[in-house]
């Protein structure tokens, strides 16, 4: 097993549903652009990570959380 093997960490049973309460979730306080900009960045890691753990529906996991693109709050890095 090499190291990007077993830094493998995540919940490959994560699904559309859970990502879709996220959504609404970030939606809920697109008026604040930090917290909804965090609560992008960790719904998309999520995913990644469950993803790199094995989800077997990963096409759609992606597309869901990509979903986020179409929120209306500011994003900046500082």
């Amino acid at each position: 097993m090499n190291e990007i093997e077993q830094t493998r960490v995540g919940d490959p049973q994560l699904t559309a549903e859970d990502i879709a309460r996220r959504l609404a979730e970030i939606h809920a306080v697109q008026d604040d652009n930090e917290a909804a900009h965090g609560l992008e960045d960790a719904l998309h890691r999520d995913v990644l990570a469950a993803i790199a753990a094995g989800a077997p529906d990963a096409e759609l996991l992606a597309a869901a959380a990509l979903r986020t693109e179409t929120l209306d709050f500011g994003r900046w890095c500082a």
